[in-house]
């Protein structure tokens, strides 16, 4: 009987492991002090959204989206990331940084401005890529918000598991292997994160002006999901029928990178009506089923920091997978950045057991029953005697999840054997903590803190807003770290201004040149 992953890991000594490697980016709409989005350009004391290394948009010009650099612990990512917040919050006026996933109050798509980036060819593209995903999905489900947390593990650790697995690859085909071992695992297991850190019960009933929909009435201005744990994650949020057909494989390198090609060159009848230009203006780069790969909407991503003008699939291909992107976050609207020390290491351990544990391919029938427990989990997880499918039987969601937490202790502990503390095995007693008293689960506390203040989803949020905001810039600031951001934001503006003056080349030859690479 070969010997299991988890067995050859806890063989390694601390100096084999070499520890995790993480970043995040942490999106949230700027809003006016009605709890309305702000109608406001990029604030320019934040520098380029097209060329600052840490803060930029996302679809709209009033969805912020923090980036910290890759940390090699958690305590170094969240300083930072409280970093950025303290300085972003120092300038933004009257407007308030939206402490939840789904949005504040809207009036429709024409009350959410679609974010500009300049003139340059680069900064074009992003805005017209942002014009298609206006005419395909509408813009409200663009409005939504959440934290994507990056994972790698260092190039040493690879060296030694790649030795200690026998295995003969290059160094670049091993680790992408192994990333995709991950990710399938992940596919498996994310149910768990939606139960464990979804945060987003309820939405403002602007949201839902003009959709049917199953929500119950909280009060006048706000619906919510009894047993939901994240609306960000359900029908309501992030879908598209298009999408629905593609069959993205997640199995290894090879089959994701030329199902997701296929669905960028497949033209969609629905997007050829449409058309790529209106009143002589671009408003979608084509007209396939997806414009790029962004477009394509999933809880996990392989990822590879592209250059300049490359596109993510021929990153991949080239050099491999260098890291994961989880993507089903909900922001925690009790934290003033979005996310927590206890979730951050309990992510930490939940994907290296994803690594450790036994990953066989994942065909069509088990892809299936895996969607519909993430669905499921999503729309009514609180619920903890609900049935998940799991080896061919319903298993209620708190069996499950305690089955899988309990699982983690013996890795859990070994790390923190190697570290000397016990950070792995509070965070999994945090996670623990949430099964045995369930309204310690985020979409709970939601719930139970609009009910007890007597506040809809749009009047409480604002307040928690309220809140981190003033928490933020109260803190201290040191007066370097300010001026080392002005002259970030700065050359920001002057790196864009130079890219715009550098372009000679119609966007049209550019725009036809980009598809044909």
């Amino acid at each position: 009987m070969a010997e299991s992953r988890h067995h050859i890991f806890h063989q390694f000594s601390g100096s084999d492991w070499g520890g995790f490697l993480k970043g995040v980016e942490k999106e949230g709409l700027r809003v006016d002090r009605d709890g309305f989005i702000a109608q406001t350009p990029h604030p320019r004391a934040l520098g380029s959204a097209l060329t600052h290394p840490a803060i930029t948009t996302d679809y709209s010009e009033s969805l912020l989206e923090l980036i910290t650099p890759v940390c090699s612990s958690t305590g170094a990512m969240l300083d930072s990331l409280r970093d950025i917040h303290r300085f972003v919050q120092r300038h933004l006026g009257d407007e308030v940084f939206w402490a939840a996933s789904m949005p504040c109050e809207l009036d429709g798509d024409a009350s959410i401005p679609i974010a500009e980036y300049g003139s340059s060819n680069i900064g074009r593209l992003k805005h017209v890529y942002r014009q298609g995903l206006s005419v395909r999905y509408g813009r409200m489900m663009q409005s939504i918000a959440g934290a994507h947390y990056n994972l790698s593990l260092p190039d040493g650790f690879w060296t030694h598991w790649q030795s200690a697995l026998g295995d003969r690859q290059s160094l670049k085909d091993f680790k992408s292997d192994q990333y995709f071992w991950l990710i399938r695992n992940f596919r498996r297991r994310s149910w768990l994160l939606m139960l464990l850190f979804g945060a987003s019960p309820a939405l403002d009933a602007s949201f839902v002006a003009d959709m049917k929909h199953d929500l119950s009435r909280f009060n006048q201005n706000t619906w919510h999901g009894a047993d939901a744990t994240s609306l960000r994650m359900g029908d309501l949020g992030y879908h598209n029928n298009a999408q629905s057909s593609l069959n993205i494989c997640f199995n290894e390198l090879s089959t994701y990178t030329q199902t997701l090609d296929r669905a960028i060159h497949t033209p969609w009848p629905a997007y050829e009506a449409i058309g790529t230009r209106r009143d002589g203006e671009f408003i979608q780069i084509n007209t396939s089923v997806l414009q790029i790969e962004n477009e394509y909407y999933s809880a996990v991503r392989p990822k590879r920091t592209t250059e300049r003008e490359e596109k993510p699939i021929q990153a991949l291909e080239t050099r491999g997978v260098e890291y994961i992107e989880v993507r089903c976050l909900d922001l925690d609207p009790f934290s003033p950045v979005g996310v927590s020390e206890s979730q951050v290491d309990f992510l930490d351990l939940f994907l290296l057991d994803c690594l450790l544990s036994d990953s066989p391919r994942i065909g069509d029938a088990e892809c299936e029953r895996l969607d519909d427990n993430y669905k499921d989990v999503v729309a009514h997880g609180r619920n903890l005697q609900l049935a998940l499918c799991q080896g061919g039987r319903g298993t209620a969601v708190g069996e499950a999840a305690s089955a899988l937490l309990d699982g983690l202790l013996p890795l859990a502990e070994r790390l923190d054997d190697w570290a000397g503390d016990n950070t792995y095995r509070s965070a999994l007693q945090a996670q623990r903590d949430k099964l045995t008293s369930p309204s310690l689960i985020p979409s709970a506390r939601v719930t139970q803190a609009m009910t007890e203040t007597g506040m809809g989803h749009r009047e409480w949020v604002q307040a928690m807003s309220l809140q981190h905001q003033q928490t933020l810039r109260e803190e201290a600031f040191a007066a370097t770290s300010m001026a080392d951001f002005e002259q970030i934001s700065e050359r920001s503006l002057s790196d864009q201004r130079a890219m715009e003056a550098a372009d000679t080349q119609p966007f049209d030859e550019f725009l036809a040149q980009y598809l044909q690479s």
